[in-house]
């Protein structure tokens, strides 16, 4: 198997700054500290890369990528040396949490001092190194191939919505989603609420940027609520606040994930809860109306605020769509269910194989598990 070397990264690995982010438009992925931010047409760096967080509260955040990147200012690039696995790197990088090794408490930043000094043990080993970055490799491309399945099933129930109820529509009235459903406001609470528990605070973390639910984003909380705050897997939540710039998140609906290690889940104030008020129209025929455009755009138009964007508590009840044919309702939540069914599956995958990942990542790492070359 091979020694187990000592020595400093800056032995294995090359670091360089990234540039301000070109203004040009293009197909070419711009890093920052947490991930892509944009598009460009030109590249900074080329072939196996790893992106390193440089600054602010994401700063140690790593990613790997095989195409050319542009990274920005706000983050660092790193090259293996002598022949040594780019993957590998990925993962040990990971696997260090680099975010502990920041410097500075209100602005926290990495700098290519600080990552070249960090004492590290690896497999001295390059075939070592390949057949370790393989064994993780092959876990998060399962896991990448579950999600991007789940993103064209929920593609497939979306077009199936808009096809049956907006564009091919020929009811001619509209009606107020008021009155189909109701909404119920979640928990006001403070920080000293929020404790080690087994009851899950559901909140704006919960809901991803690209649509859909976090099971990442949850909070534990040990303080009151109502017995109407509570919700349970398949539930629809709908973000009345949000703190991104662009209004990504406000508006945004979301069917609530289970977790294991939760007995009971409550939702905050930046929440509400969208309960239908009719047996005849489902839960899942909501949640797709709710991801439209034109619901989207009515809920921007019903925020206010500067910093904090807030819904107006009128938004949602007041939103106007075609009556829908409840025969087709029907239809449409039967297949619907079907999908979401499928989509809930992967994500279990999903969370096991994760868990595996990340249980087993530290071992390999370690030398604690052997892999054979």
């Amino acid at each position: 198997m091979g020694e187990w070397k000592e020595n400093k990264l800056s032995e294995f690995i090359i670091l360089g700054n990234g540039k301000e982010r070109p203004r040009t438009e293009g197909f070419i992925p711009v890093f920052g500290g947490n991930g892509i931010l944009g598009y460009c047409d030109n590249s900074n760096y080329d072939g196996e890369t790893i992106i390193i967080g440089r600054v602010g509260a994401y700063c140690g955040s790593v990613y790997y990528q095989n195409v050319p990147v542009w990274i920005s200012d706000n983050a660092l690039a790193a090259k293996p040396k002598k022949g040594n696995s780019a993957k590998f790197f990925y993962y040990y990088l990971k696997k260090l949490d680099l975010n502990s090794y920041a410097e500075g408490s209100s602005h926290p930043l990495i700098t290519q001092t600080l990552l070249n000094s960090i004492d590290i043990s690896i497999p001295s080993d390059i075939k070592t190194q390949t057949a370790i970055a393989e064994v993780l490799s092959s876990l998060d491309d399962k896991i990448d191939l579950l999600n991007r399945q789940n993103k064209t099933l929920e593609q497939i129930a979306e077009t199936l919505f808009r096809q049956w109820f907006v564009e091919s529509s020929s009811s001619g009235e509209y009606v107020r989603l008021g009155e189909f459903v109701e909404t119920i406001n979640g928990v006001s609470y403070k920080s000293s609420d929020l404790n080690p528990s087994k009851i899950a605070m559901v909140s704006l973390k919960s809901f991803d940027r690209n649509g859909g639910f976090r099971t990442d984003g949850f909070k534990e909380y040990t303080g009151k609520f109502k017995e109407n705050q509570i919700v349970n897997e398949g539930d629809l939540i709908v973000a009345h606040t949000d703190i991104t710039q662009e209004a990504e998140v406000i508006g945004n609906p979301a069917l609530v994930l289970g977790h294991p290690n939760y007995d009971k889940m409550v939702y905050s104030m930046d929440v509400v809860k969208v309960v239908p008020k009719k047996h005849d129209m489902s839960v899942v025929f909501f949640y797709y109306l709710m991801k439209t455009r034109e619901f989207k755009g009515h809920c921007e138009g019903n925020a206010n605020g500067s910093t904090v964007l807030h819904l107006s508590k009128n938004a949602i009840p007041t939103f106007e769509f075609l009556k829908p044919d409840v025969k087709r309702v029907k239809e449409f939540s039967e297949h619907a269910t079907q999908i979401r069914n499928k989509i809930h599956l992967n994500i279990h995958q999903i969370r096991a194989l994760s868990d595996f990942r990340d249980t087993l990542l530290p071992k390999l790492m370690s030398g604690e598990v052997r892999v054979e070359r």
